[in-house]
């Protein structure tokens, strides 16, 4: 199949994606039941954004030693860490609804920021990210290193920003 075709399609993908969770987390109604599972969704998806950052650095680092396995191994992992996060965000989101942040004074324009260019790099993040995979998987290296070169620090700034978010929600609400 075409580069460009594949490449398309993952944008187009990534479109459906955006579209079908900005439906899902602000427009659809939540079930409003309550379980103790649910409220350690946050901490878990935490744990999975870190466990991400981490598996990122340790790829980069991997890589730069010219340990192709161990680094495709670590970015594997992050992709999965990454994957299992938006499975229990969603799940959360379906359970909970919004978490408001109740911080005042200087914290509460910082945690809109972080919070809001973490949405948007998201939207940036998501089809660099496939895209770069494909390029891996299906052996164009020449230009996977080019593309990774962008999706690396988005994808890194995605995952600690996530834990972030949890934990300027935790310590202010």
């Amino acid at each position: 199949m075409k580069r460009s075709y594949v490449l398309s399609f993952i944008v187009f993908v990534s479109m459906g994606v955006f579209i079908f969770l900005t439906w899902f987390i602000y427009f659809k109604a939540n079930s409003n039941s309550h379980s103790p599972l649910i409220d350690k969704l946050p901490l878990l998806n935490c744990i999975l954004n870190g466990l991400s950052a981490i598996c990122l650095c340790f790829g980069i680092v991997e890589i730069k030693r010219k340990n192709q396995n161990s680094h495709k191994r670590f970015m594997l992992s992050a992709f999965v860490f990454s994957t299992l996060f938006l499975i229990s965000y969603l799940i959360y989101h379906q359970v909970h609804g919004d978490s408001h942040f109740l911080g005042v004074g200087i914290v509460r324009p910082i945690y809109f920021f972080i919070l809001i260019s973490h949405i948007l790099l998201t939207f940036i993040g998501l089809p660099l990210i496939l895209s770069t995979f494909y390029l891996a998987l299906s052996n164009q290296i020449s230009i996977h290193k080019k593309f990774a070169k962008w999706t690396f620090p988005i994808w890194l700034y995605i995952s600690v920003t996530g834990v972030l978010i949890y934990v300027f929600l935790k310590a202010f609400s």
